[in-house]
Parts: structure tokens; sequence; C-alpha cells
């Protein structure tokens, strides 16, 4: 598997290691700060109800996502709408998912996708307590809408779907129908980039996971400059110590099916899964530094050559 992964990264990007600059200069990222916290916390809000699959809650967020994403000027990757319905069955109960799906056509690779993804569910709410799910993951589903108002002056080159799955906390059911029963062929997908839980750190830490199964990918994140502000750590893959979390979020759909990915994330804090988890606990300065490290990452793998 990683052999395969390495190999596939490095024919899409058409690179060798030692062609990489690490001191490639990229255009400073620039996105709204102020607007990237009001989405996480207007997404948060009691009003969403947590957000739970299914509900009225969830419904009122899908709105919202596609809402913002028309407003950015995103493309319905499926014909006029930017929903994929879903159904499944999860302990007796019956559920409609929906994934909401935003275009960016590419300006160089129209035909190569990055798909950009963020699950927008949450645990609802349990015992007349809302589970507001302010990092997990309001912060990851506003992210995207940073990703949309970056692309407006720095078009990318491939096409990117910008992907806010449903029923992640049921078991990663969005993306797994998203990898199942693909809008666009699904070779043509080269890479996914996942965000859940980039919020909040104590210790100012982001991990990314994914690049032990590339090399290429990993010395692209090590490019990476530290500033201080955030530490982007290599981790949790599996090849050392700490948990893997290769499987733990939708990225795992993506990777079963041989495609490379990039999760980021933060360690477990003590609010996760709890009613806790809530915008007040949202630590602004370091959440916009983790969004712009991100998108770094994100523009460094565009600008490649093929």
């Amino acid at each position: 598997m990683k052999t395969y992964l390495h190999l596939l990264v490095l024919l899409w990007f058409g690179i060798t290691l030692n062609g990489y600059g690490q001191d490639q200069v990229l255009q400073e990222v620039q996105f709204s700060k102020s607007e990237l916290l009001k989405h996480c916390q207007s997404l948060s809000s009691d009003g969403f109800q947590g957000r739970h699959t299914g509900t009225k809650g969830a419904l009122k967020a899908r709105k919202y996502i596609i809402n913002q994403f028309h407003r950015q000027g995103l493309a319905p990757i499926k014909k006029d709408t930017y929903t994929q319905l879903f159904y499944f069955s999860e302990r007796g109960v019956h559920y409609e998912g929906a994934n909401v799906l935003g275009l960016i056509k590419g300006k160089t690779h129209p035909d190569h996708y990055v798909v950009i993804s963020a699950h927008y569910d949450h645990l609802g709410v349990k015992d007349g307590q809302i589970y507001n799910g302010a990092d997990d993951n309001a912060s990851g589903l506003s992210a995207l809408f940073s990703f949309a108002e970056y692309f407006k002056n720095n078009p990318p080159n491939n096409s990117v779907v910008l992907a806010a799955f449903d029923a992640e906390e049921l078991g990663l059911r969005g993306s797994k129908y998203f990898v199942m029963n693909p809008i666009i062929t699904f070779a043509k997908i080269k890479l996914n980039i996942n965000l859940d839980m980039i919020g909040r750190s104590d210790k100012r830490e982001l991990y990314v996971v994914g690049t032990r199964e590339s090399e290429v990918l990993r010395q692209v994140v090590l490019s990476i400059k530290d500033t201080g502000k955030l530490h982007l750590k290599i981790g949790h893959d599996g090849g050392n110590w700490k948990d893997d979390w290769t499987l733990s979020s939708d990225h795992a759909s993506f990777y079963k099916f041989h495609v490379p990915f990039l999760y980021f994330g933060v360690e477990d804090h003590a609010d996760y899964h709890e009613p806790s988890d809530i915008y007040e606990n949202i630590q602004p300065d370091f959440y916009y530094e983790a969004v712009k490290t991100v998108i770094k990452v994100f523009s460094k793998l565009d600008s490649s050559q093929f």
C-alpha cells in the first residue's frame, strides 16, 4: 500500500524530492479571520442543535453550507444541486444524509481533482444537553469557506472539490458513500485533504497524518516553516508511539481506495465529544494559523509540475 501510494503521488506531481525547492516562495495566504471565526461561532451555536444527521439542526447546517458555497461562487458538482443524498440504517434507526459538494475548476489541470473535506455533523442533543461541536467539527467545516475565499484571488491549477460530509460520527457514512458513488471519475481524484478538529491546542500543535504513505507529501509538509505560532507535526500515522489516526476520520474512506491523503487535526482535549465543546473554547489565533498552514500545504502541492 505504502509503495503504491508513493508512486501515485510521484506520478501525479511529476517531481523528484531533489527537484522540490524547500525555499519555494508562495504568496502570503490571505482570507478573513473574522469571517472564519464568525462561521465557526454560528455553526456551533445552539440554533443548530448539535447538527446530528437527519435532524432539523443538520438540515439547517446543510442550508448554511449551500448558501456559503453559492455566495463564494462555487459551482454545484452534481447537475444543479450541491447535495448528494444517501440513506442508511444504524442501530435500527433509518437516516437520510446529505453531502454538500462545491466545485472550483482548475485553470491548468481541470481533469485532476483534489478533494478538501470536513464533516459537518456532530452528536446532536443528549439528555437535554446540546453537543455543539465547535472544534468537532465546525472548525474544519468553516475552514472550507476560507478555502473558497482564498481561491477567488488564487484560482487553483487543479480542480478542487470542497466536500462537507455528513454522518462522519455514524461511521464515516458520507465519505464512504462519496467514494463508492463518485460523481466525477474516481481515477481523477489525486488527493484528499481532510480537516477534523483544527480549532484549539494548548501546545499549539497541529498534526498531519498521511505522509508515511508518501515521501513526496512528507517533504512538502516538512518544507512549511515553523513560525512559532503553530507547530505542524508529523505523527499519529502508525509510524510512532502515538495513536494511529489513519482510519479515524473521513480521509479513511479515500485511503481504503488507494487515494493519497493528508489529514490535519489536533489531539483530543477534555471537551472532545462533550457538551463543553463550544465556541468560547476555540483559540482564535491558533485556529487562524491552522487554516493558513493547511492552505500553504495545498498551495505548494498545487503549484508542483506534472
